[in-house]
């Protein structure tokens, strides 16, 4: 199965790659992250199959298989050096990506308040039993800052939403957000891993991520203070600091 991903790259053709993969929300909740990054680097941000109106092949239903498609990107365009840059569902799909990636093409990870694991006693919160308000109450620090009421959004942009949603439930298997075998894959992953959380981030807890840290082979954690699940929006300053300096202490060249 070939999948082409729909992609906007930006920055210096030159820069160090750089992958930013989305969450649930779409390719808008990290494309601020993106252009930041495209400053110095070359910024591939694809638009996972299935969002956005994007196609979707019918075999193309498991995180590994995104994960596919991004290696065979990397492989196909023969790029190393790769900074990869994970978003909620993003992050899930970037420790895949790195434990795919036995060609070490891959030479640093960010997760931002990533899913995909098991923690005893800290499940991932069912996204999909909250509404807008509650939305805004878990994923945010500041939630009056960033509800949204659906009923002032255009029909077709709440369409759009509601059709991302449903294709994140293909993916994320439901409300679980885990796949139970993904944390013993996790220590095999020695390429050097950044875990941010934002501090009041209620749909993976902070000791969820610690956890997830914890299970990598390679990795350190940080909390990005007065942010929830979306810390690069919420606190932008303090996030992408985080991320320069992680930046530069990976890159190869």
């Amino acid at each position: 199965m070939t999948t082409e991903p729909t992609l906007t790259e930006s920055g210096p053709a030159t820069g160090r790659p750089v992958l930013v993969l989305h969450g649930g929300g779409g390719p808008l909740t990290v494309a601020p992250l993106a252009a930041h990054l495209a400053a110095h680097a070359h910024t591939l941000l694809p638009t996972h199959p299935g969002w956005n109106g994007t196609p979707r092949p019918a075999g193309l239903t498991r995180v590994a298989d995104l994960a596919a498609v991004y290696l065979r990107l990397l492989r196909d365009r023969d790029l190393s050096d790769v900074l990869v840059v994970g978003s909620s569902l993003g992050g899930w799909i970037a420790a895949e990506l790195a434990a795919a990636d036995t060609e070490g093409r891959i030479s640093g990870v960010v997760l931002l308040d990533a899913v995909g694991i098991d923690v005893e006693g800290e499940p991932v919160r069912d996204f999909f039993a909250l509404d807008a308000r509650g939305v805004a109450e878990y994923a945010y620090h500041d939630p009056e800052r960033f509800y949204v009421d659906p009923a002032t959004l255009p029909a077709e942009r709440l369409a759009a939403v509601q059709a991302n949603m449903a294709t994140l439930r293909v993916f994320s298997g439901g409300p679980a957000m885990s796949d139970p075998g993904l944390r013993a894959r996790l220590a095999d992953i020695t390429v050097p891993t950044l875990a941010l959380w934002g501090e009041s981030d209620r749909i993976c807890t902070p000791a969820y991520g610690k956890e997830y840290a914890a299970s990598l082979g390679n990795a350190r954690f940080a909390v990005v203070a007065e942010a929830g699940h979306l810390p690069h929006l919420e606190q932008p300053a303090r996030t992408l600091a985080l991320v320069d300096a992680f930046a530069a202490e990976t890159a190869r060249r």
